[in-house]
């Protein structure tokens, strides 16, 4: 792949004409971000015109260009301004496989909420494409899922996989805490209350933060919270008829 320069890197008003080769397209301006070493990134530091034809960029180009003509420079200036060039079947691959990396989170995080069992990564994708989903190429794939999650919603019985949390709160702090945390648990599973509020429950895993913070916060670091386990699902897989 070859990023061309835009506007802006060299002060020029018009797109340049220069290419640096690169070995790798998926992300090389974050690996050259942490590598600091462009042998990591590029195959070579020669600044072409035209890469498949071999026509190396004469110096008065990089100059009027770049400002410069050191080669070295302009790769970098090219790496971390450039824009990249994809070509239709690479940007089809790039999205097949967003597309993919999304049905496995959606899989990985949802159940059928009647049954409690996981969705095949399959069986999502083919749901995904019968609401014709439509992937971001500049979204990030865990962002999406929960979009798709709330698309799906829509057609299909499916939500996020409960937690089953445990809560031991000091007994001054408890009943008042309980009724704080009651709209955020999904179903009180066990409920103890002798010398301590002992608590085992189900909750969305969008709302552990917000528990976390409250038990901390109103017991001033006396309460305690275990996640007993992330997902609470039953085994097999949930077959859509």
């Amino acid at each position: 792949m070859w990023p061309w320069c835009g506007p802006g890197a060299a002060g020029s008003a018009s797109r340049s004409p220069v290419t640096a080769t690169r070995s790798w397209a998926g992300g090389a301006e974050r690996l050259f971000s942490r590598e600091k070493d462009l042998d990591e990134v590029l195959q070579t530091h020669t600044v072409f015109v035209n890469v498949s034809k071999g026509q190396v960029a004469k110096k008065e180009d990089l100059v009027r260009a770049f400002g410069t003509d050191d080669q070295t420079e302009i790769c970098k200036m090219i790496l971390s301004k450039g824009e990249l060039q994809v070509s239709d079947k690479e940007r089809h691959t790039q999205l097949e496989q967003m597309f993919r990396d999304i049905a496995t989170i959606v899989a990985d995080k949802c159940v059928n909420p009647e049954t409690k069992r996981p969705y095949t990564v399959i069986l999502i994708e083919r749901a995904m494409k019968d609401i014709h989903y439509s992937v971001k190429p500049h979204k990030s794939t865990k962002q999406q899922a929960l979009e798709v999650i709330r698309q799906l919603k829509e057609t299909m019985q499916i939500e996020r996989a409960h937690m089953r949390l445990r809560f031991i709160l000091p007994a001054k702090e408890g009943k008042k805490l309980k009724e704080k945390l009651k709209p955020l648990i999904k179903v009180i599973e066990n409920e103890d209350f002798h010398e301590q509020l002992e608590i085992v429950c189900l909750i969305d895993p969008g709302c552990f933060r917000e528990i976390d913070e409250l038990i901390r916060s109103e017991t001033k670091g006396k309460g305690t919270l275990e996640v007993l386990s992330l997902k609470d699902v039953e085994e097999g897989d949930e077959k859509l008829e």
